[in-house]
């Protein structure tokens, strides 16, 4: 996957996350853990698209 195309999926999820932020009223509770689980999701994103989730996967202790 291209790096710009990481880019803008990065960005959109950004100005996606803050326009939540701002414009839809919720409770703080709720709103923590929306942010939380969009995090999230971007960072196991992430590591899928650089492989790095397969290496962390195969680790045996």
């Amino acid at each position: 996957m291209p790096l710009f195309t990481i880019l803008i999926v990065l960005i959109v999820a950004g100005v996606v996350l803050w326009l939540v932020n701002s414009y839809i009223p919720m409770d703080h509770k709720i709103k923590t853990i929306f942010n939380v689980v969009v995090v999230v999701v971007v960072i196991v994103w992430l590591l899928k698209v650089f492989g790095l989730i397969h290496y962390l996967m195969n680790i045996h202790v």
